[in-house]
């Protein structure tokens, strides 16, 4: 009996451990998910899908990685449409990557729908798999002052070397 004391005190303890450690690692993953939404992506087209919805596709692009719910769509209280730049730069406002999508839903198509479509619904209504010419990472949003002047001024420059190239 003596012997089974540590052994229960011994695995009680792991088990603590082991939650910390998740919790910790859930409070990391969640820092990084802040970081990466407030990212600041500015990017151009191949063609104007600026009023269709994005989601991301798999890296082999042949399904969907992630895609908004239907309340998704919003930024700031508004439909969440790209900010226009000069040279037919956007800026996101909604969170997309370099393995952005576009399906024939316009944002107020989407935001009226009765339920979030399924990945195998979404995949069927793609309207481009490659739409991208160019992508930046431009950092935080939050160092801008006024991020459409500043990005507008940054594009108008022609100095992308500060930027991270994803396309």
């Amino acid at each position: 009996m003596k012997a089974l004391i540590p052994l229960a005190f011994m695995a009680i303890f792991l088990s603590t451990a082991s939650c910390c450690i998740c919790r910790h690692k859930a409070k990391q993953t969640s820092k990084v998910a802040e970081v990466t939404s407030g990212q600041a992506i500015i990017y151009i087209t191949r063609k104007d899908y600026s009023k269709l919805v994005p989601v991301i596709l798999t890296a082999d692009k042949k399904g969907i990685a992630s895609y908004p719910d239907i309340k998704d769509v919003f930024y700031k209280g508004n439909l969440a449409y790209p900010t226009s730049l000069h040279k037919g730069f956007l800026l996101d406002n909604r969170g997309i990557s370099q393995n952005v999508a576009f399906i024939k839903l316009t944002y107020e198509q989407y935001a009226a729908l009765p339920a979030t479509p399924s990945s195998e619904e979404l995949m069927k209504m793609l309207v481009d798999k490659n739409p991208l010419e160019k992508m930046f990472a431009c950092g935080l949003r939050s160092k801008f002052v006024n991020i459409t002047e500043d990005l507008n001024a940054l594009i108008d420059s022609d100095n992308y070397s500060g930027l991270t190239r994803l396309k």
